[in-house]
């Protein structure tokens, strides 16, 4: 299925055994199952952290800093009440994870057919911009859900504790309406995060083997690959939470007060409470980015898809150029 399109970003080694073809539906399935255990199992480790920063959003009173929210939060609820939330949190992220990642690689290839090989590797920041934005719209509806039920069992005292309790409780209370509220806001989060993480990403692993890395990256060893994998992705989460802290307030200021709106819950946050727990979330989602990312190329790895370099410069391109240099 890979078109001459998109020969500059799936060029692989000749020597590469490959269980599948680049652009096929298994190559595509495995790439969903990657992004399922990337997104799932990384969200869910930081369900405590999480839980902190959400409670210093909604309640800063209390909650003043990371040191002082862990403390509060031990001494009312405990060590297990570090673990709140963590099923919609698994369930919700994996079924994001699963349209984040697989259809990221459905969106670039489609969009690099569309454009051409040329255009492909000229304007490959806006495509790497455009087929995470089109992938994370589809992500959001899945996960939003989820989402909204977790805020609630974080941030609202005796409200409910589990998923079970906690799911018919917003469907009885507020319908689908209470479940999806959140999901403008939630765009406005996810979309500029999942535009960083990827484009940064995608350049920041270009830029290492460029000019960081001391060989070729077909001279790499797959351990050395996948630690410039963690690396790449750890600098784009850094970007990622700066950029979506804003709309990430409004979310849980929003799901943790009924009947208001995402205007309402960022005048009621403030310029200062719409960057409250910024330092948490850039400690978390530095790390959560770069596991991601370390997760979903070992699953590419394991079951050996292709896994294409950075993009080189069609030939074509490479004429071009050297043609308009000698007239």
């Amino acid at each position: 299925m890979a078109k001459a399109s998109v020969s500059c970003l799936i060029k692989e080694n000749a020597t590469e055994q490959n269980s599948c073809e680049f652009g096929s539906m298994k190559y595509y399935a495995f790439c969903g199952l990657g992004g399922i255990l990337s997104c799932g199992i990384t969200h869910t480790a930081v369900v405590p952290l999480d839980l902190v920063k959400c409670r210093m959003q909604v309640d800063p009173a209390k909650y003043k800093n990371i040191i002082n929210g862990f403390k509060v939060t031990l001494a009312e609820d405990g060590v297990r009440g570090l673990g709140k939330g963590w099923a919609p949190t698994f369930i919700g992220y994996s079924m994001q994870g699963l349209f984040k990642f697989g259809f990221y690689e459905v969106f670039k290839t489609l969009y690099s057919e569309l454009l051409g090989e040329e255009k492909t590797y000229l304007y490959r920041t806006s495509l790497y911009l455009a087929a995470s934005a089109s992938a994370e719209f589809f992500a959001d509806i899945a996960l939003c859900p989820m989402e909204a039920v977790k805020v609630r069992i974080q941030t609202q005292p005796g409200w409910a504790t589990t998923l079970r309790q906690g799911l018919p409780k917003i469907m009885n209370e507020e319908g689908l309406r209470g479940l999806y509220k959140g999901l403008p806001p939630l765009w406005m989060r996810q979309i500029p995060y999942t535009m960083m993480k990827f484009a940064a990403f995608e350049r920041t692993v270009e830029f290492l083997y460029k000019h960081v890395v001391p060989k070729p990256r077909n001279q790499c060893s797959k351990p050395e690959q996948l630690v410039i994998t963690f690396a790449a992705g750890y600098i784009a989460g850094v970007f990622c939470a700066i950029v979506s802290h804003p709309a990430d307030s409004v979310v849980s200021k929003l799901n943790n007060d009924k009947g208001s709106t995402a205007v309402q819950a960022a005048k009621s946050l403030g310029w200062n409470g719409l960057w409250k727990g910024l330092f948490a979330r850039i400690i978390m989602i530095g790390t959560l980015t770069g596991l991601q990312w370390f997760i979903y190329d070992t699953v590419k790895v394991i079951f050996r898809l292709p896994r294409p370099p950075p993009p080189e410069m069609p030939e074509s391109l490479k004429r071009k150029l050297e043609a308009n240099e000698s007239h």
